[in-house]
């Protein structure tokens, strides 16, 4: 992939190198060093999801310092990464649900876009939308049970308090438990709750995400050829200055445009994440009772703390993503290049 920026003074481009779709992907390959990548990279993150979740089921605002420091005093380390095994069964499958929708539609939309006659930067970005917005809403279908599930484990506290609003304490043994009760208690949908608003949250929020980071890279691939011309440190070829950069480089810019793409998403989709998060944790149809509604859940919010409570664990959340996005991104596009065809290379 080329960009193009003009000067004043003369013509620049950079070399970067091109993309790979999905034609170009040993799929076996692709798949098998995927779950092995992406559980690493979910190992890593995920005390910052338990911190982030243990803060929005809180009836007050706690810090996310505070937080952490409660956990590891009263639950050890081992307490940061409740529910993880659950999370990381649910992980794989929904990775590679998400992977393969991704690649399918951004392919096809791009190769639609561009026949359409749409601009090469313009036709990426909506690609880069359409294929977020897909893969998002296939991998839900496999993850918001897990995330209903895990999300249970991670709020029972070493010393079992009774989370807000719940009849619920420490009752779960584990994942599987979870899963039984859960069942048995609220039936299939109980593992399905929360499910059209996590549509509501992650599709829209991958479909800005995917969007924000191809815009991103443009603007910082501009912005580093219009340094490093101003620098003369570029080469001229045919009277074009000519920057190619190598995989250090490449890789930099890319986590720097996740990073920047996952802060706005964090920041827009919060109030939406906090609500997913209430309803799936709190407990449904128990002693004659039904679960809390979407209105109700916004209205409890409020009352702890007016609309900020619906921010409350943006910090940790907007670190999660930034962080999730940069690891993410690099990692992908490490792993598209290791699964790459012998023959495309």
């Amino acid at each position: 992939m080329n960009l193009g920026t003009a000067d004043e003074e003369s013509a620049q481009e950079i070399h970067i190198p091109a993309d790979i779709d999905w034609q170009m992907l040993d799929k076996s390959k692709f798949f098998f060093l995927g779950a092995a990548l992406f559980s690493g990279v979910s190992a890593t993150l995920y005390p910052v999801v338990v911190l982030k979740t243990r803060q929005q089921v809180a009836q007050s605002q706690v810090s996310c310092v505070k937080t952490a420091i409660s956990i590891v005093r009263h639950e050890g380390f081992r307490g940061l990464y409740r529910g993880f095994g659950t999370s990381l069964m649910g992980t794989i499958p929904a990775r590679a649900l998400y992977m393969t929708a991704l690649e399918v539609t951004k392919s096809n939309v791009g190769t639609a876009t561009i026949r359409l006659g749409i601009p090469e930067p313009t036709a990426a970005a909506i690609a880069n939308a359409a294929a977020g917005l897909s893969a998002a809403m296939a991998a839900q279908l496999v993850w918001t049970p897990i995330d209903v599930v895990s999300q249970r484990l991670m709020v029972q506290g070493g010393e079992c308090p009774k989370i807000p609003n719940s009849s619920s304490t420490c009752k779960y043994l584990g994942g599987i438990d979870a899963f039984r009760k859960i069942l048995s208690t609220d039936g299939p949908r109980g593992l399905y709750r929360g499910f059209g608003i996590s549509i509501l949250t992650y599709a829209p929020s991958n479909a800005v995400w995917w969007a924000s980071y191809s815009v991103a890279q443009r603007l910082v691939w501009g912005g580093i050829g219009c340094y490093l011309s101003k620098k003369n440190e570029v080469s001229s070829e045919n009277g074009v200055n000519t920057f190619r950069p190598n995989s250090k480089t490449v890789m930099a810019v890319q986590g720097l445009s996740a990073a920047m793409a996952g802060g706005v998403s964090a920041l827009i989709t919060m109030p939406l994440d906090t609500i997913k998060t209430r309803l799936q944790v709190l407990d449904g149809n128990e002693n004659g009772r039904r679960g809390p509604t979407i209105g109700q859940t916004v209205r409890n919010l409020v009352r702890e703390g007016g609309w900020m409570a619906c921010y409350r664990g943006l910090g940790p959340r907007w670190a999660s993503m930034s962080m999730s996005a940069t690891t993410m991104i690099t990692t992908y596009e490490f792993l598209k290049r290791l699964s790459t065809k012998s023959h495309e290379c």
